[in-house]
């Protein structure tokens, strides 16, 4: 029986995710395809599988293209300025567009690289860097990182304002990070290096890589 038990737990653990990885992509396939049902319907083509992937994929080339030049990135800007002028939309939109422009690698706001901010009570907290900036205070102008850390997946967390000596850069890229913290922190490998690269412009003086 403890063989058996041992057997079959070891064939749920293969079956269920693949189960799970298959059911998310017919879903995703779906939703994909059913996304121009509408559009492929009112031109008279016949619904083919997969039509609607490669009409929806045509749309959004059609608006990267338009969104790559010059003209068409005036005419987005100014429909986005008008679009945001409806209460409703700019509750969903503003929100929608910081949280998938933070994971893009293009972009000046998004997350930067991924840094451990060494926390007095919780030890290290694992997080983004978002920003470098000067604080004015009392004794003059004090350097601070913005890091979030996030405490629920990705879209909820804490905004940590620390000083550059309390930082340690790891060897990780955002999209490693990304997969940590889905993960629930397994996807961490056995051991960690510190980042030795140009960006890495305020090394603590008693930093020690992390594992």
């Amino acid at each position: 029986m403890s063989r058996l038990r041992r057997t079959f737990v070891a064939g749920f653990f293969v079956i269920v995710p693949l189960v799970v990885s298959v059911v998310a992509i017919v879903w995703l396939f779906r939703w994909a395809d059913g996304l121009t049902s509408g559009i492929t319907a009112r031109m008279g083509l016949v619904h083919v599988p997969g039509l609607g992937i490669v009409v929806t994929a045509g749309i959004v080339l059609l608006v990267g293209l338009l969104a790559t030049n010059v003209v068409g990135r005036q005419l987005l800007g100014r429909a986005e300025q008008i679009l945001l002028h409806v209460p409703v939309f700019r509750t969903i939109y503003a929100p929608v567009k910081q949280l998938l422009s933070a994971f893009s690698p293009d972009s000046e706001v998004g997350f930067k690289r991924m840094v451990f901010v060494e926390d007095p009570v919780r030890g290290f907290l694992l997080g983004f860097l978002t920003k470098e900036f000067t604080l004015e205070t009392p004794h003059g102008p004090q350097t601070l990182l913005s890091v979030y850390i996030p405490t629920n997946h990705l879209y909820l967390g804490d905004v940590v304002l620390c000083p550059p000596e309390r930082a340690v850069f790891p060897d990780l890229t955002v999209e490693e990070g990304i997969r940590i913290f889905l993960t629930g922190g397994m996807a961490l490998p056995d051991h960690v290096g510190r980042a030795r690269d140009a960006h890495d412009t305020h090394p603590p003086d008693n930093a020690r890589p992390v594992s």
